[in-house]
């Protein structure tokens, strides 16, 4: 079970985008530091256990080419094995800062050039495997950046060629030195599954077809995909071969965010935050899914949600039109 904590205030509300929440915990320092999108800007906000706000910044999107303000679409921590960085996508570009958010280390400028004139142009899907870090794109290329242990030599040192629509999320696990690991998976606005394996080159392992609905958003656990659909479903897939363990009818609207740590976390618009534990069956090595807790936020549109430690026993919610970060933590 879990109870409600003290919130944390934001000085505007989330906007209304899938994975509108990024959380970094500092257990040495006893901080969590969550980050939120607000139209041309983000709000970084450092708190204590109890919830007392210690420090806020506010970073704004880069101009780059262009009349109107650009709108920022996600915020996120990647935590590499030598450093952390904060990465901000948005309608002009990849902003790369250190994890505080003080220094701009790296600057990728969108080119607009391949895209139709009524088509958007965004990047969005971000995520850390090994030394690098990957971003989706509205075209539905991934770029892979290879990241250095320190400075701001980043290069742009792959795009994978797997999506034909715009790619909603990306997740990622430790490979753990096994063959042909899948360690990565990509998802589109068509609910389309791109499984790769990272290295010097990524390689694709397998395709996961859509069907019909949108992926918001992704993660992956002990090899297996857990997918968040626009339906409400969310459906465990084996990652090496695409194989479907399970399919839970989690939500009455479409979801919004899932969570893994270690137990699987999901929220929707339908207004509710659930709760599943995973495991494998010790006979046939089966994904089982068992429901532990379900959170109601009444009357908001969920945007983000994320559990705020390693072990599971506390997540955060945002939603639209909330000027506060919830806080839950297990009783």
């Amino acid at each position: 079970m879990f109870r409600r904590e003290r919130s944390i205030p934001l000085r505007g509300s989330a906007a209304a985008l899938c994975n509108n929440l990024s959380v970094l915990q500092l257990p040495v320092r006893n901080l969590t530091h969550f980050g939120v999108v607000h139209g041309p800007s983000a709000q970084l906000l450092s708190a204590a256990p109890e919830g007392v706000p210690l420090a806020q910044r506010q970073l704004q999107a880069k101009e780059g080419a262009g009349v109107s303000p650009p709108l920022i679409t996600q915020v996120h921590w990647c935590v590499l094995p030598f450093r952390v960085l904060l990465v901000l996508t948005s309608h002009r570009g990849i902003q790369m800062y250190e994890s505080d958010g003080s220094v701009m280390v790296y600057w990728h400028a969108l080119d607009a050039g391949d895209a139709s004139l009524v088509q958007a142009v965004f990047a969005r899907g971000i995520a850390a495997s090994g030394h690098f870090i990957c971003v989706g794109m509205w075209s539905g290329r991934v770029l892979v950046f290879d990241i250095p242990a320190k400075g701001s030599n980043i290069v742009l040192s792959e795009e994978l060629a797997g999506h034909q629509t715009p790619v909603t999320d990306i997740a990622t696990e430790p490979a753990q030195g096994q063959d042909c690991i899948a360690d990565v998976v990509t998802a589109d606005d068509s609910g389309l599954l791109c499984v790769w394996r990272s290295g010097p080159e990524f390689k694709l392992l397998t395709r996961i077809p859509g069907f019909g609905v949108p992926c918001p958003s992704v993660q992956l656990w002990q090899g297996t995909i857990a997918a968040g659909y626009g339906n409400g479903q969310v459906r465990l897939y084996e990652a090496s071969t695409g194989t479907l363990h399970v399919q839970i009818d989690a939500h009455a609207r479409a979801i919004c965010a899932l969570d893994l740590a270690p137990e699987l976390l999901s929220a929707a618009e339908d207004t509710f935050v659930h709760i599943w534990k995973l495991s494998r069956s010790p006979e046939g090595g089966y994904v089982e899914v068992e429901h532990c807790h379900g959170e109601c936020v009444p009357d908001t549109q969920v945007c983000g949600a994320r559990f705020c430690d390693p072990s599971g026993s506390s997540f955060a919610v945002t939603g639209y039109d909330l000027a506060e970060i919830l806080r839950f933590s297990s009783m």
